[in-house]
C-alpha cells in the first residue's frame, strides 16, 4: 500500500440500521432492540471501525421496527501491522520459502525469533482494515441471530428466519447506502411510517435525519425512552382531569409503548354496577386482556373509567372511545359471571376435589399437601401463640380456589379470590386474611404476611414447598430454578426476620421434613443459610460481619439484625482489631490441641502461675459478670464491648505465657483457660471472623 493512502484519514461518519417487520412480541421489545444496537456495536469494534465509545449511540425500538444510530464509524479500518511466527530456523529452505510466499515476504525479509519451541522464522506483515460495505451485511446478520428470542419463523418462500416477517432493511453510511442483504432483504434508504397516519416510503437522504423525518412524515416516534415519557405524560394529565389516579401502572406502560408508534390517550367507561365484582378481577381484565389502565380514587377504589393508548390520533376519537367500551363489557360480564356462579359452592365443599388436581408426581395431590400444611400451620401458631384452630382451618382451604373458575382465567388472583369467598361463606376475617397472605411475600420487596395466622400459614405453605421438593432431589442448579425454591426460602427468611417471629428455622425445616423421612434437611439447611448471607448482604452488612454470626448457625434468627448491629458496632472499637486476632489465634490453638487428643475442663485458678494468665483470669471474671445480664437482656452489642477490657490482658497473656508447654497439668488448664473466653465471647458472634 501506498505511503499517501497510509497517512490519509479513513472516511468516518453515522451509521444507521433498521429492520422494518411486521409486530413484534411487545413484552420483549425493549430487551430485543438492545441486543440488537449491542451486538452491532460490537461488531463494529471486532472490525475495528468504531471505538469502544458509546456516547451519542441511538437505540429506537417501535411494534414495527429495530434500529440503531452509531455515530463516527470508519468506511475502512486502518491497516495495522502483524508478526506471523514461521517454520523453525532449522527447517528446509523449501519450506521457508514456501511460509515467505504465503506471507507475501521476501525471504530475506523473515527475522529470527526465539520462541518457547525454540528459533523460528517471524514475517512481519500488514493486515487490510475491514471494510464496511464488505462486513456490515454480515455484522447485522449476526445480530439477528444473537438476539434473546426463544422462537424464529420462515415467511414467503425464502429460507430466511426471524422473530417477525422482515421486509425493508435500511443500511446507511452518512449520505450513502451500504450495499447488502440480510434474511433475504437488499438495503436501501427508505423507511416506513405509521401504518395509518404516515408515509409507506419514507427516502433517507442521510442517516443523521431518521429520528425527525420519521416523526415528522411518519408519524412515528421511534425513540421507546421518549415515546413511554409521552405515554406517561399525557396518561397522568388526562388522570388529572378525571380526578383520579393510576395506580401501579409501571408495567403495563411498557408493554404498551411496545405496541404503538404515535400514542394518544384517550378517556372512556364502564356501567358502576360491575363494581359489585372484586375490584381485583376487573382490574386484571382490564390491564391484561385490553391494555387498559384503570382509573382510582384517592383511596384506591376502582371507579368505573379507564385510560386507553390508541395508535391512532383522531379529531374525533368518540368511535374509538366507544368501541373500546363495546369491547371490554362481554370482558366484564365474564368475570361478573364467574364471581356470582364461584360463590354458589363453598371453599370447604372444594376441598375434597383437589385430590384431583396433582401437586407433583412424587409428592402427591394438593389434597395430601393441603394436609401437610395444616398440619404444620397448626404447629407454628402453636409456637407463636396464635389461635391453632384459626390457622389449620385457614390452611385447609389456602388451595380450594385454585378449582374455582376465577383462578382457572386469571391464575395471579390465587388467594386473592380466596378470601372474597371466604368471607361470603362466613369464615372469620382472620382465616379469610390469612388465605390470601399466605401467597406473600410472591416476588422481591412484596409484603409480608400481617398477622400470626397469616404468617404460620404462609410460613407452613412455603416450608412444605422446600422440604418436599429437595426430598426428591429437585435442589436449584446454577441459575435454574424451576420451582421458585430460592424466593421460597428468601420469602421464609423475611417472614421470620422482618417480623421479628420467635421461631427457628431448623425446627420449621425438621418439622416440614417429618412426611418425607428427613431425606435432604441438611442440604436444605445449607441452603436457607446461603439465602441468609444473601439477604443480609444485600441489607448492607459485610461479608465477615455476617459470617461472624451465621457461622454458630443461630436458632432464632428473628435476633440476627441486632446481632449484626452489635458485630458492627464492636467492630468500630479500637480494641476490636486486637481481640479478632487474638480470637483467631486462639481457635487455630484449640483446634490442634482437639487434633491431638487433648483435654481441658475448666480453669483452676490455683493451678495458674504466671501474673500475665491469673490477670486475665480476674478479668475475664469481671468481664463476664457484666457481660451476661446485657445478653440476657438481649443488649448483643453492650454484651461485646464489655470484652472490650480484656485487649491489654490478652496481649500480655500472649507476650508471656507458652500455652502449649510441657506440662501436662499446666497445659491443660491454660488450653481451659483459653476455651472459658472464648466461649465468653462468642456467644452469638463468632469474633474470630472478624480477623483480616
Amino acid at each position: 500500500m501506498s505511503k499517501k493512502k497510509m497517512d490519509k484519514a479513513p472516511e468516518s461518519g453515522s451509521l444507521l440500521v433498521e429492520l422494518l417487520t411486521e409486530e413484534l412480541p411487545p413484552k420483549a421489545l425493549s430487551s430485543v432492540s438492545q441486543s440488537f444496537a449491542d451486538e452491532i456495536f460490537n461488531g463494529l469494534v471486532r472490525h475495528q471501525l468504531k471505538l469502544r465509545d458509546f456516547s451519542g449511540r441511538r437505540v429506537f425500538a417501535t411494534p414495527r421496527r429495530l434500529a440503531t444510530l452509531i455515530p463516527e464509524v470508519l468506511a475502512e479500518a486502518p491497516d495495522r501491522a502483524s508478526e506471523v511466527v514461521g517454520p523453525s530456523v532449522k527447517a528446509p529452505p523449501e519450506a521457508v520459502a514456501g511460509f515467505a510466499r504465503k506471507n507475501g515476504v521476501e525471504i530475506a525479509a523473515l527475522e529470527r525469533r526465539d520462541t518457547p519451541k525454540g528459533a523460528a522464522f517471524v514475517a512481519r506483515i500488514t493486515l487490510k482494515g475491514a471494510v464496511l460495505d464488505a462486513v456490515l451485511a454480515d455484522v447485522v446478520y449476526d445480530a439477528t441471530r444473537k438476539l434473546p428470542i426463544p422462537k424464529v419463523m420462515r415467511w414467503g418462500e425464502g429460507e430466511a428466519q426471524f422473530v417477525r416477517p422482515v421486509h425493508r432493511l435500511v443500511m446507511m453510511h452518512g449520505k450513502r447506502v451500504v450495499p447488502g442483504t440480510v434474511l433475504g432483504v437488499p438495503a436501501g434508504n427508505t423507511t416506513s411510517g405509521h401504518r395509518f397516519m404516515g408515509a409507506d416510503s419514507i427516502p433517507l437522504s442521510n442517516a443523521g435525519e431518521y429520528e425527525a423525518k420519521l416523526r415528522k412524515d411518519g408519524h412515528v416516534i421511534a425513540d421507546f425512552a421518549a415515546r413511554k415519557s409521552e405515554i406517561e405524560r399525557n396518561l397522568l394529565a388526562e388522570a388529572k382531569r378525571q380526578k383520579a389516579g393510576l395506580g401501579d401502572y409501571q408495567d403495563l406502560l411498557d408493554e404498551v409503548t411496545a405496541l404503538v408508534e404515535f400514542p394518544t390517550v384517550y378517556a372512556g367507561g364502564f356501567d358502576a354496577s360491575f363494581l359489585e365484582v372484586p375490584q381485583e378481577c376487573l382490574i386484571l381484565t382490564m390491564r391484561q386482556n385490553q391494555k387498559y389502565f384503570p382509573l382510582f380514587d384517592a383511596s384506591g377504589k376502582l371507579l368505573p373509567k379507564f385510560l386507553i393508548v390508541s395508535n391512532m390520533q383522531v379529531t374525533d376519537p368518540r368511535p374509538i372511545v366507544s368501541g373500546n367500551e363495546r369491547v371490554v363489557r362481554p370482558r366484564l360480564e365474564d368475570a361478573r359471571f364467574f364471581f356470582n356462579q364461584d360463590r354458589k359452592t363453598r371453599l370447604e365443599a372444594r376441598v375434597p376435589q383437589l385430590a384431583k388436581v396433582v401437586f407433583h408426581n412424587k409428592l402427591g395431590s394438593q389434597l395430601e399437601r393441603t394436609q401437610r400444611i395444616k398440619l404444620l400451620a397448626g404447629e407454628i401458631a402453636r409456637s407463636l401463640r396464635a389461635d391453632v384452630m384459626q390457622a389449620e382451618r385457614a390452611a385447609e382451604l389456602s388451595k380450594a380456589d385454585l378449582l374455582t373458575a376465577m383462578v382457572g382465567e386469571f391464575p395471579e388472583l390465587q388467594g386473592v379470590m380466596g378470601r372474597y369467598y371466604a368471607l361470603h361463606d362466613g369464615e372469620p376475617r382472620e382465616v379469610a386474611d390469612a388465605i390470601e397472605q399466605h401467597y406473600r411475600p410472591r416476588f422481591a420487596g412484596d409484603k409480608l404476611p400481617e398477622r400470626p395466622i397469616a404468617c404460620a400459614v404462609a410460613l407452613a405453605d412455603k416450608v412444605d414447598t422446600l422440604a418436599g421438593l429437595f426430598s426428591i432431589g429437585e435442589q436449584p442448579t446454577g441459575d435454574k430454578d424451576p420451582f421458585g425454591l430460592r424466593r421460597a426460602a428468601l420469602g421464609v427468611i423475611r417472614i421470620v426476620v422482618e417480623n421479628q417471629l420467635a421461631l427457628s428455622l431448623w425446627n420449621l425445616a425438621s418439622a416440614a421434613f417429618e412426611p418425607f423421612k428427613g431425606k435432604a434437611q441438611t442440604d436444605l439447611q445449607m441452603f436457607f443459610t446461603e439465602r441468609m448471607r444473601s439477604y443480609f448482604h444485600e441489607r448492607g452488612y459485610s461479608a465477615n460481619e455476617v459470617e461472624a454470626v451465621l457461622s454458630l448457625n443461630p436458632v432464632a434468627i428473628a435476633l440476627i439484625p441486632k446481632q449484626l448491629e452489635a458485630v458492627r458496632a464492636f467492630s468500630a472499637l479500637p480494641e476490636a482489631a486486637s481481640l479478632a486476632a487474638a480470637n483467631k489465634r486462639i481457635a487455630n490453638i484449640l483446634r490442634q490441641a482437639e487434633s491431638k487428643g487433648e483435654s481441658f475442663a475448666d480453669a483452676d485458678v490455683s493451678a495458674l502461675k504466671e501474673p500475665a494468665e491469673i490477670s486475665l483470669f480476674q478479668a475475664l471474671q469481671t468481664a463476664s459478670r457484666s457481660a451476661k445480664p446485657l445478653f440476657d437482656s438481649g443488649d448483643f452489642a453492650g454484651y461485646l464491648k464489655a470484652f472490650a477490657s480484656l485487649k491489654s490482658p490478652v496481649d500480655s497473656f500472649f507476650d508471656a505465657v507458652m500455652v502449649m508447654t510441657d506440662d501436662k497439668k499446666l497445659r491443660e488448664n491454660r488450653l481451659a483457660l483459653l476455651t472459658d473466653m472464648r466461649k465468653a465471647m462468642n456467644r452469638f458472634s463468632d469474633i474470630s471472623k472478624l480477623a483480616a
